[in-house]
């Protein structure tokens, strides 16, 4: 790849370790010293940034056009010991949006989400479904009155169980450590990982496989990698 030492095989191969497994840094630095590649655990913390979100972009791109079910959660996470609140948005078929890390779960929050949600979509949904929080109906009224806002815990369990990756993830990074950090990971994160994670259910082992090939496929078209890597 311009500009690095290291080729593109290597570079996708551990962005990839990194943003499908729950390992650190050192452990992807460890994993590659196995296949003779000899790569500090510093350079590949500066890699997954840099080739994270444009592989999310990528990906986006290539995606079909949403759902117009937009299903709207919140739950909190750890920053610097800190309490926080991550935003997430899906569609009706469990594709992540968008998220947004904030301070509060207020009414300003909501419709901070609401806008950023509608501009960076470019379509206004024809449902939106949250929690019963007064938030959420808040910033409705104020951002999408038109748009019917259905409120009920038990019909927003899709956006709380696409919560449960980053869950995992964070208890093995044993919460984030910066503001700024956690946003930029956790908007690489949620595009990746459901593209290298794909859902198993009523889905057989070979074709859980197929799958899987045709999605590596698609990663190494949008990385540039072509082969395994191999020693720089």
């Amino acid at each position: 790849m311009q500009g690095h030492l290291y080729s593109v095989e290597v570079i996708s191969h551990c962005v990839w370790l990194y943003f499908r497994f729950p390992l650190s840094f050192r452990e992807v630095e460890e994993l590659m010293l196995q296949r003779g590649v000899i790569v500090s655990y510093e350079t590949i913390r500066r890699w997954c940034p840099k080739s994270g979100q444009p592989s999310v972009n990528a990906l986006r791109r290539r995606c079909p056009r949403p759902g117009d079910k937009r299903h709207l959660d919140e739950v909190f996470i750890t920053i610097n010991g800190e309490q926080k609140y991550l935003w997430r948005a899906v569609d009706q078929d469990g594709n992540v949006l968008d998220i947004l890390v904030q301070n509060r779960r207020n009414k300003a929050a909501a419709r901070r989400f609401f806008r950023r949600l509608l501009k960076g979509i470019g379509a206004v949904p024809r449902v939106i479904v949250t929690d019963k929080s007064r938030s959420y109906g808040a910033a409705h009224r104020e951002v999408m009155p038109s748009v019917e806002h259905r409120s009920h815990k038990g019909l927003n369990n899709r956006a709380e169980n696409s919560h449960q990756p980053t869950r995992q993830r964070e208890r093995a990074m044993k919460g984030f450590r910066s503001f700024g950090g956690a946003q930029r990971f956790l908007s690489a994160f949620s595009g990746i990982s459901p593209h290298i994670r794909p859902r198993r259910h009523r889905r057989t082992a070979p074709d859980h496989r197929t799958e899987m090939t045709v999605r590596f496929v698609i990663r190494d078209q949008i990385t540039g990698a072509t082969a395994p890597p191999s020693a720089a």
